[in-house]
Parts: C-alpha cells; sequence; structure tokens
C-alpha cells in the first residue's frame, strides 16, 4: 500500500471514529432528553391530576354544605332521595377524577423508568385506592344524611352530617400520603435523571478516549511505517556520502519508500562502476606517466651526455683552428721546418680523425634522441587517448550527479541528504574534467615541445653530416699536405692555399658545432620542461587516484 493511501486511510478511519463518537453523543443526549422529558412530564401530569381529585373533593364537601343548608331552610330543589344535581354532577366528577389518578398511577408503574419508581406509583396507586374507598364511603354516608333530611328527620341528617368528619380527614390522610409519596417519586425522577447524565457523559467520555487511543494508533502506525524506512534512507545515504559503496538498501517494494531504496541501489551501483572505472583509468595513467617521466630523465641524461660531446668536439676544433693559425705563420718558414709542418701535419690529420669520430657519435645520439623523442610523442598521445576516457568518465558522473539531484528533487524533504551525495558527485566530476583539461593543456605544451625538439634534432643531424664531410675533406687535404711537404718545398704556395680552405673549413666546422650545442641546449631544456610536465601529470593522477580511493567498491 502506498504512503498517500495510508496516510488516507488513516485520515478516513479518525473520521469514522468522530462521527461515530458524534453519532454516540447525540444518541446520549436523546436518551438524557427523552428520560428526562418522560420523567418531567409524567411527574407534571399526575401532580396536576391530584390537583384535580383535591380540587373535586372540595368541590364535593361545598355541594354537600350546600344541599345541607338548603336542606336546612327547606329551599333545596332535590330529588326522591334528596339529592340535588349539583351535588350529583360533584360527586360524578370527583369519582373520576379519582379513577383517572389511579389509572394514571398504574399506568405510570408498569412503565416506570426504574424499579424505585416504580414501587413509589404503586404506593400512590395504593393510596388513591384506599382514597376512592373513602369516598365511596363518604357519598353513602352524604346520601344517608341527604334521605334522613328529606323526610323531615333533621336530627338524624345533623348526626348523619356529623359522622362525615372522619372520613373526610381519612381522604384527607390519604391524599396526603399520596402527595408525599408523589414528592418522593419526584426525587427519585430526579435522581433518574442524574444517573442517566451520569451515565450517558461516562460513555462519551469512554468513547472520546477510545477514539483518541485509536487515533493515537493510527498516527503511531503511520509514522512508523514512513519515519523508519526514512531513518534507515539516511543512515544509507550518509555511508554512500562518506564513500561506502559495498552495501545495497534492503527497503525495496511497490509504494514511495520501496521505490526510493530501488532508486538509491541503482545510483549505488551506477557510483560504483564510476568509481571503478575512474581507478582504472587514473591507475593506468599513472603508470603511463612513470613511464614518461622515466623516459625523459633517459632523454635528459643522453642529451647530457651528447652536449659534453659537442663541448669536447668544440674544443678540438678550436685547437685545429689554433693549429692552422700556427700552420698559417710558419708557411713563410716552410722550406726551414718542412719536417716540423709534416709532424704539425699529422697531428691535425689525427686531430681530424678524432673529431671525425666526435661527430659519428654526435650523430648517434642525435639519432636516438630523435627515436626517443618519437617513442615520447606516441606515449603523449596515449595519454590523450586516456584524457579523453577520463573526460568522458567525468561527464558521466557530471549526468549521473544530474540525474541523482532530479530524483533528490522529486523526493523533496526526505531527499535532501541524497542531494548532498548528488553535490559532491558533481563536485568531483567537475574536479576531473579541470584536471583533464590541465592535463590536456600541459600534453600540448609536451607535444609542441616535443615536435620542435624533432625538428632541432634534424636539424642537428643534417648539420652533423655536413661536417662530417666537411671533416673528411679536411682529412684529405691534411694527408696531401702532408705528402706535398715531404715531395717538395716548391710546391707549398699550393699547401698555403690548401691551409686556407682547411682553415675556412675548420671555421664552418666551429660554426657547426656551435650550432648543435645550441641545439643540445634546447634539447636539453625541452626535456627538461618534459620531465617537469611528466611530474605534474604524475602529481595530478596521483590526485586522481586519491579521489577514486575515496569510494569503497
Amino acid at each position: 500500500m502506498s504512503i498517500a493511501n495510508r496516510i488516507l486511510l488513516g485520515f478516513v478511519a479518525v473520521i469514522i471514529l468522530v462521527i461515530a463518537l458524534g453519532a454516540f453523543g447525540l444518541s446520549q443526549i436523546g436518551e438524557v432528553r427523552s428520560e428526562t422529558t418522560s420523567i418531567v412530564n409524567r411527574d407534571l401530569t399526575f401532580i396536576r391530576q391530584l390537583a384535580a381529585v383535591q380540587n373535586a373533593q372540595h368541590g364535593l364537601e361545598a355541594a354537600t354544605e350546600s344541599d345541607f343548608a338548603a336542606h336546612a331552610l327547606g329551599t333545596i330543589e332535590a330529588s326522591a332521595d334528596g339529592v340535588s344535581p349539583a351535588w350529583r354532577a360533584a360527586d360524578a366528577g370527583a369519582t373520576q377524577a379519582l379513577d383517572q389518578a389511579i389509572a394514571q398511577a398504574a399506568n405510570f408503574q408498569a412503565t416506570a423508568a426504574s424499579p424505585e419508581r416504580g414501587r413509589a406509583w404503586g404506593e400512590i396507586a395504593q393510596a388513591l385506592t384506599r382514597a376512592r374507598a373513602v369516598l365511596a364511603d363518604l357519598r353513602q354516608r352524604d346520601l344517608v344524611a341527604f334521605q334522613a333530611m328529606a323526610r323531615g328527620d333533621m336530627a338524624a341528617g345533623q348526626a348523619a352530617r356529623a359522622q362525615l368528619l372522619a372520613p373526610r380527614a381519612a381522604f384527607r390522610d390519604e391524599m396526603a400520603q399520596a402527595n408525599a409519596t408523589m414528592n418522593q417519586a419526584l426525587e427519585l425522577g430526579q435522581q433518574r435523571i442524574d444517573r442517566v447524565y451520569q451515565v450517558s457523559r461516562l460513555s462519551t467520555l469512554i468513547g472520546l478516549i477510545l477514539a483518541v487511543a485509536i487515533a493515537m494508533a493510527v498516527a503511531y502506525l503511520i509514522r512508523k511505517s514512513i519515519i523508519t524506512p526514512l531513518s534507515t534512507f539516511m543512515a544509507f545515504v550518509e555511508r554512500v556520502g562518506q564513500g561506502d559503496l559495498t552495501r545495497h538498501t534492503e527497503l525495496t517494494g511497490a509504494d514511495e519508500i520501496g521505490r526510493l531504496g530501488a532508486t538509491l541501489n541503482g545510483m549505488v551501483d551506477g557510483l560504483r562502476d564510476l568509481a571503478r572505472q575512474n581507478r582504472d583509468a587514473t591507475e593506468n595513467l599513472n603508470a603511463a606517466t612513470a613511464e614518461i617521466r622515466a623516459s625523459s630523465q633517459e632523454q635528459a641524461a643522453s642529451v647530457e651526455e651528447q652536449l659534453a660531446a659537442v663541448q669536447e668536439t668544440a674544443a678540438t676544433v678550436d685547437e685545429i683552428t689554433h693549429s692552422g693559425a700556427q700552420i698559417g705563420k710558419r708557411a713563410q718558414e716552410v722550406i726551414a721546418s718542412a719536417q716540423a709542418t709534416a709532424q704539425t701535419s699529422n697531428e691535425g690529420l689525427r686531430a681530424v680523425d678524432e673529431t671525425a669520430r666526435a661527430m659519428d657519435a654526435i650523430r648517434d645520439q642525435a639519432e636516438a634522441v630523435a627515436e626517443n623523442i618519437v617513442a615520447l610523442s606516441e606515449k603523449t598521445q596515449a595519454i590523450g587517448d586516456i584524457i579523453s576516457t577520463v573526460n568522458d568518465i567525468s561527464e558521466r558522473s557530471h549526468l549521473l550527479a544530474l540525474n541523482a539531484a532530479i530524483e533528490a528533487a522529486a523526493a523533496g524533504e526526505s531527499g535532501r541528504s541524497f542531494s548532498v551525495v548528488a553535490s559532491e558527485m558533481k563536485l568531483l566530476a567537475d574536479q576531473a574534467k579541470d584536471a583533464t583539461n590541465q592535463v590536456r593543456s600541459i600534453l600540448g605544451d609536451i607535444q609542441r615541445g616535443i615536435n620542435s625538439s624533432v625538428m632541432l634534432t634534424e636539424e642537428a643531424v643534417k648539420r652533423v653530416a655536413a661536417g662530417k664531410e666537411r671533416t673528411d675533406t679536411t682529412q684529405r687535404t691534411i694527408t696531401e699536405i702532408t705528402g706535398r711537404v715531404q715531395e717538395s718545398v716548391q710546391t707549398f704556395q699550393q699547401i698555403v692555399a690548401s691551409t686556407n680552405q682547411q682553415q675556412l673549413g675548420i671555421e664552418q666546422v666551429m660554426g657547426a658545432l656551435q650550432n648543435i650545442r645550441q641545439a643540445s641546449q634546447q634539447t636539453a631544456v625541452g626535456t627538461r620542461q618534459l620531465e617537469e610536465a611528466a611530474g605534474n601529470l604524475a602529481s595530478l593522477s596521483q590526485q586522481l587516484l586519491g579521489l577514486a580511493e575515496r569510494y569503497r567498491v
């Protein structure tokens, strides 16, 4: 059942309880009103009936006294038995009122609201029944007195009249007893009304307490079914925010909480795959950076050796230059010092041989540097591919963070912690993207340095080849000089010319060596820049690896 349906069901249950409580309260109020109305109406009706009986009795006594006076004065219009129509009407009214009161008391006894009131109505009925018997005795005594007076026996009539006092007093006593019992019935009715009110109030209070207890139970169950899973999700999201991607939440189902659990599990799976890919790519980048750094260090060592060789060659060529100058100065004395010139030529020949060998070594080293630079260029291309992979991962992380933020926004307040995790993911993706941009920029600088080094190395190889050719020419020239010095002094002019050519070639070789030295220095600078870039790339790969190690998969 969904959370909305649970809340709706609880709300409906509370409404039903309120309606039931209201209906029960109305029924209790109706019962109190019914009991009150019944008791009050009965009591008032019977009180009026007792008053009617007493009034009828008083009217009967008044009619009796009036007839007695009329008999004494002889002015009565009476029937054969000496009774006037007024007395008969009063007697019939008193008897009828008393019979109605007895019937009402019997009826009220049968339908009494409580046993106590039933007994009170029974006592009233008994008192009224005795009063009716007294009334019948009074009627009989009145008739005897009226008949005696009608016969003219006034003494017998007065004697019968005197005997009416005791029955009248007995009638009054019975009516007083009925009135006293009626007062007790009134008190019992009031007590009955109080008991009905107390029972109704107690029942309403119990119903209210029961309704509140049920409403609280429903609220507790609804809260438990919502707050407990949300607390579990909060703890799970906190673990994910701390980098623990090794667990899944077990709260899944068809309701909103279950769908949120399934979404969180899918998010953790995506984060775990992303963390694995990021870690693998970072490890590959770290390994490639280490290889680039080692290659750069080897290349730097080779370039330093190449620079030392070039400097040695330059020193040798400088010496050759000084030797050529000495040969030029001593050319005028060649006749006298031919042997010294031949010996000097032999020394020049050996120096040229050493120069040739040094240039061969320089050419080999320059070719090796070119090969290393080409290999380094291929590795930078591989690093570019790795950076493209890392950039793709960061973009996927950014998209996943966006999706997670959308899911958190859809979850509302219960997804606030999940929104913090999405923000952290987006920050990580942005950092990875910025890092890849920095690495791409550094690799671009490295690639341009490599291209420049390749061009400079190729130019150096070409110049070394040209210097080698000139050195070979110098070697042949010195050989010819040595032979001609031994053959003839007369050919010294040719030797002087050849010496001048040698000096020119040496100057060209010196210029080539200067160019080679400058190229070697530029290569060394580029190699140091490459090594520094490789160090920066290694530091960046360590930072990426640290970020990847934050998540446990």
